[in-house]
C-alpha cells in the first residue's frame, strides 16, 4: 500500500458504490422480468425467448418483493423442442404445470440417464450436473417453472463463471445411480419423505397434521441429495390454518383450490393475496418477520406446495442447529412455549369475521366451530396444540429443541 504524500480529507472523497452482481445479471440475461407482491397465474405468465435456455425456448425471470435469496425461474419449451444442455452451481426445485417430456442428466464424461415427467413432477437435478429437457408433445409446448438459490450464489461469489462454467463434479452428491430418480422413497417421523423425483405430487401420501389447524394433512420432502426441504399441505373446505411470523423465504405454489393469504409486517396494514390453483405467492413482501395466514373459501380442499432454499433436514447450516429437532418445528408451536405460531384463541377476532362473510359470499359454511371460541359456523375437526416430545424427549420449547425463526418455513 502507498499512502499519498498530501493529506486527505475523507468526507470530501467519493464513497464507495454498492453493486448488486445478481440485479445485474439479471437485467442482462435477456429473459423477460417479472416482479410484484404475488403471481396469480403461473400457466399465465407471458414469457419471451431465453437464449440461455436455447433456440426456441422461452421463459421468464421472477424475482418477487417477498425475494431475496431465492427467485424463481418459468421455461417454456415449444412443441418437440428440447433446452440446451446446461449446468449450473444453484440448485432449483422444479415444478411440472403443464406438458410432459423428459430429461436427461449427466457428469461429466459420464452416461446419460433419462426420466420422464408430466403436470405434478417434482424433482430436484443434481447439483451442476449436465442436464437438458425434451418436449415430448409435437403439439402441444410445456411448462415448468423452478424456485433457485442464484440471487444468494450470486451475491456470495459475484461471478458469472463460477455459477454457470463450474466444471467441478460433486460425486459425493450425485455418481449416476441408475436409481438416483426412480428408488422407492423413505418416511421418517414428522412425516418427512425422502427422494428425488416425484412424478405427481398431488399424489403424494398425505398425513394429519392438527396442529396447523384447518383440518389439514401434510408431507415433507427432503430433497436434491438431502440439501433442500419442501412440502405439500391440504385443507378442508371452510377452514383456515392457524398464523404463524417468519420471513418472507417461503415460495406457495397452490396445486388446488380457491382462497386467500393475509400477511402483515408488525402493525402495517395487512396484504391479501387472493390465490387460485396455479398461483404463487411468498409468505411476505418485503425485509422481515411476516405474520401470515391461509384461508380455504372454496368449495373443495385446498393445496399447496412451499418449495424452500437454504433448509435441510438432513444437514446443518449453522452449529446451533445441528442440535435442534428435525421433528418439531417453530411454525406449529405456539409462541406462548417459544414458538412463532398464533393459535386461534389468540387471534384478531376481525380475522374470524372476514373468514365467514367471505364465505358467505359464496353460500358456504364455516366449520371451525370446535377451533375458534367465536365462530357461529359448524362443529367440524379439532385442532391441538403441540404437546408431544421431539426425538430427544423434550417438549416444545425444552433444551432449545426449536429451530430458530429463520429456519421455519413450514407453513
Amino acid at each position: 500500500m502507498t499512502i499519498p504524500t498530501q493529506p486527505l480529507d475523507p468526507e470530501k472523497q467519493p464513497a464507495l458504490t454498492r453493486a448488486d452482481s445478481y440485479a445485474e445479471w439479471r437485467n442482462r440475461e435477456g429473459a423477460p422480468l417479472i416482479g410484484g407482491v404475488f403471481i396469480e397465474d403461473m400457466k399465465a405468465v407471458e414469457v419471451g425467448p431465453w437464449p440461455r435456455k436455447g433456440d426456441g425456448v422461452k421463459g421468464a425471470l421472477c424475482y418477487l418483493d417477498g425475494d431475496n435469496g431465492g427467485d424463481e425461474h418459468i421455461v417454456e419449451l415449444p412443441p418437440g423442442g428440447y433446452t440446451a444442455p446446461l449446468r449450473h452451481m444453484y440448485t432449483e426445485a422444479i415444478y411440472v404445470v403443464s406438458g410432459h417430456g423428459s430429461c436427461s442428466v449427466w457428469r461429466e464424461g459420464g452416461e446419460k440417464q433419462t426420466f420422464e415427467w408430466g403436470p405434478g413432477s417434482y424433482f430436484v437435478p443434481p447439483t451442476n450436473a449436465w442436464h437438458q429437457f425434451f418436449n415430448a408433445s409435437l403439439s402441444q409446448p410445456a411448462r415448468w417453472f423452478s424456485v433457485t438459490d442464484l440471487p444468494q450464489l450470486f451475491r456470495q461469489w459475484n461471478s458469472e463463471h463460477f455459477i454457470f462454467d463450474n466444471s467441478y463434479d460433486f460425486d459425493d452428491r450425485y455418481q449416476g445411480e441408475p436409481d438416483y430418480f426412480n428408488a422407492e422413497a423413505k418416511l421418517y417421523r414428522g412425516r418427512v419423505w425422502e427422494t428425488n423425483f416425484i412424478p405427481d405430487i398431488r399424489k403424494l401420501p398425505l398425513y394429519e397434521w392438527k396442529s396447523r389447524g384447518g383440518g389439514g394433512t401434510n408431507a415433507f420432502m427432503v430433497m436434491g441429495s438431502g440439501l433442500m426441504e419442501s412440502h405439500v399441505s391440504r385443507f378442508e373446505s371452510g377452514y383456515y390454518k392457524k398464523s404463524h411470523r417468519h420471513g418472507p423465504g417461503a415460495h406457495l405454489y397452490i396445486i388446488e383450490g380457491t382462497g386467500y393469504v393475509l400477511a402483515q409486517r408488525g402493525d402495517e396494514e395487512r396484504v391479501r393475496c387472493d390465490w387460485k390453483e396455479g398461483s404463487l405467492y411468498l409468505s411476505g413482501a418485503g425485509q422481515g418477520l411476516w405474520l401470515h395466514q391461509h384461508f380455504n373459501v372454496g368449495s373443495t380442499p385446498a393445496t399447496y406446495l412451499v418449495m424452500n432454499q437454504g433448509l435441510s433436514r438432513k444437514y446443518a447450516v449453522s452449529r446451533w442447529q445441528a442440535q435442534e429437532s428435525t421433528v418439531l418445528r417453530t411454525g406449529e408451536v405456539s409462541g406462548k412455549k417459544g414458538g412463532y405460531q398464533v393459535e386461534y384463541e389468540d387471534e384478531d377476532p376481525e380475522i374470524h369475521q372476514i373468514f365467514e362473510e367471505e364465505l358467505a359470499k359464496r353460500g358456504i359454511t364455516c366449520r371451525m366451530k370446535n377451533m375458534v371460541p367465536w365462530c357461529t359456523g359448524e362443529a367440524g375437526a379439532e385442532a391441538v396444540k403441540v404437546l408431544f416430545p421431539d426425538e430427544h424427549g423434550n417438549l416444545p420449547g425444552e433444551q432449545g429443541n426449536l429451530p430458530d425463526v429463520e429456519g421455519s418455513f413450514i407453513d
